[in-house]
Formats: structure tokens, C-alpha cells, sequence
């Protein structure tokens, strides 16, 4: 996956905004036509013009969160090696894992 995000990332040079919409978050894949009902509240809308920062913004989001639900969503990430496209991204210089969260209300 991490190749494939650099090919992409490589290909629009740096004209391209990643935007995460981190509501109804289930443990399944979107692309999921029978997922898992959503087990954490929303969190919000997230957009960057880092990829790996952006995912890795989410990720902590989701460790970091008080909501109860974030223990099936975090079993998932664990059990499928979630992170490792993240740094995966990284070691290839799709982008870097630090990041300004900047909340806007």
C-alpha cells in the first residue's frame, strides 16, 4: 500500500490534499459492503498536504481518544500490522509521521 501511495504521491508532485473524515468510524473498510457498525464517535475532518502525517494524525487521534469503542477499532489496527503502512510511507519520503494538529471550531 505504501508503494502504491508513493506512485500516487510522486505522480501529482505535490499538488494534492489528503483530506480524512474520521466519522462513523467502524473497524471494517469502507470498500466493506456488509461493515461493522460504527464503534467510535465522530472525530472530525482532518486535511493536510502530507499523506503520512495525516494518517499518522488519525492513528493517534484514535489512541489518544477517551470514547470506549476505541479498544475494537485499536484490536483491529494491531491484529492487521495497521501501522506498518504509515511507516512503511515514511521510510519510502511519501511524507513525514510528525505533524501541527490545529483544531478549527
Amino acid at each position: 500500500m505504501a508503494d502504491a501511495a508513493s506512485s500516487v504521491v510522486n505522480h501529482f508532485n505535490g499538488n494534492i490534499v489528503y483530506i480524512n473524515v474520521m466519522k462513523n468510524i467502524s473497524v471494517d473498510c469502507d470498500c466493506d459492503g456488509n461493515a461493522s457498525a460504527p464503534c467510535m464517535a465522530d472525530v472530525g475532518i482532518l486535511a493536510s498536504l502530507d499523506p503520512v502525517a495525516i494518517d499518522q494524525a488519525c492513528l493517534d487521534l484514535v489512541y489518544n481518544s477517551t470514547d470506549p469503542g476505541k479498544d475494537k477499532l485499536i484490536e483491529r489496527i494491531e491484529s492487521l500490522h495497521g501501522v506498518h503502512t504509515v511507516e512503511a510511507a515514511a521510510e519510502l519520503g511519501v511524507g513525514s509521521r510528525e505533524y501541527e494538529l490545529i483544531t478549527i471550531e
